[in-house]
């Protein structure tokens, strides 16, 4: 269904962010992380996209990235006054830590 939103709609953040989520699920990171990136690219205000694009990142090994993301989104988050994404980041920053511990 996301995609044929995607389809008619192809910059809607709300539906680039909806898919990157849904695909993120199912564990398809690769295919996730273009979909997310555009969503925080159309709105870069979205700080539970960048929640999310981290968390794809992170899965996919690519903790440089994943760091940057994270950092960035709980900027914006904090903006937003969205202090459960800011906690939810703060948990990914710290297993990025160990995991860059662990290396």
């Amino acid at each position: 269904m996301f995609r044929k939103l995607v389809e008619k709609d192809p910059e809607n953040p709300m539906i680039l962010f909806s898919l990157g989520n849904e695909l993120f699920k199912e564990e398809k990171y690769e295919e996730a992380k273009g979909h997310l990136q555009k969503a925080v690219e159309n709105k870069p205000d979205y700080s539970v996209a960048f929640r999310t694009l981290g968390r794809t990142h992170f899965e996919l090994g690519e903790n440089e990235e994943a760091r940057n993301v994270f950092e960035r989104g709980r900027e914006v988050a904090q903006a937003n006054g969205d202090l459960q994404t800011v906690k939810e980041i703060d948990v990914f920053m710290k297993r990025l830590e160990k995991r860059a511990g662990g290396e």
